[in-house]
């Protein structure tokens, strides 16, 4: 089998899956893991050069609908009649629905009722871990800083947040996305601000960003400990590795525990 995937998170999830080795080639946005650095790149997600991924010859493309404009992909898909999954998942059950689905589009049914098995694992140990702790913070998620963007109820991050024995301040919006702005932040009164803004490496956020926004002291929070900068694509990106972005904050946020 031949497949392309034409998001990091589909190339992500056949990474989980073990069948790195299928992919004949991959959006420029996928970046991991390392063995996939060598294959041909097609063009940014919402920029498919969809003339290179005709002559790749695919038994499978990997779409996806997690970003709007993405439309236009699965569109000229179907006009050059190439065979196509399309992927979007919300939520973590979805995650484990498409890694399901993706093994038995690819004749690798075993592969994904395992990789299932596997997720669904990681996820109830941490639920299990976090289930009885006294302390359960309240998290103020950051995908964008100018306008203001936030995971409302309707997001893996709201998910994310209560497995690890917290809560998504913003939880309480009946969105996927909420765009707002700080003084509303600030009302909510977060225990920890997680920035995780989509598409920028944590080594280019500074937290005197935030520090410096009008009202930040009003948060009373002692030190800049708890403004945690994260690792994008373990926070934003609906994938697999969601899982350990969450281990990763449980760490952040109880290590003290």
């Amino acid at each position: 089998m031949r497949v392309i995937s034409l998001c990091p998170s589909n190339t992500e999830l056949m990474e989980y899956l073990g069948l790195t080795h299928l992919l004949v080639g991959v959006d420029d946005f996928s970046d991991w893991p390392a063995t996939i650095e060598g294959l041909p790149k097609l063009g940014p997600d919402l920029s498919i050069n969809m003339d290179l991924v005709e002559q790749l010859q695919p038994d499978l493309v990997l779409a996806s609908l997690s970003v709007p404009g993405m439309e236009k992909n699965v569109e000229a898909l179907l006009e050059r009649g190439i065979p196509h999954l399309i992927l979007n998942p919300q939520s973590l059950t979805d995650i484990e629905n498409d890694l399901k689905a993706t093994a038995e589009a690819l004749g690798e049914v075993e592969r994904g009722v395992e990789a299932t098995r596997e997720f669904r694992f990681r996820l109830e140990k941490v639920k299990h871990q976090c289930a009885n702790l006294s302390y359960q913070p309240r998290l103020y998620w950051e995908w964008w800083p100018k306008p203001i963007f936030t995971p409302g109820k309707i997001n893996w991050l709201t998910e994310i947040s209560e497995a690890a024995g917290a809560g998504n301040i913003f939880q309480d919006v009946d969105l996927a996305s909420v765009q707002t702005d700080w003084e509303d932040v600030i009302s909510r009164k977060p225990d920890f601000i997680c920035l995780a803004w989509v598409g920028v490496r944590k080594e280019k956020i500074q937290k005197s960003i935030v520090k410096k926004r009008s009202g930040f002291n009003q948060l009373g929070f002692n030190n800049d400990d708890r403004i945690l900068i994260l690792e994008e694509e373990l926070y934003c990106r609906p994938s697999p590795r969601l899982l350990d972005g969450l281990e990763r904050l449980v760490e952040l946020i109880h290590g003290d525990q």
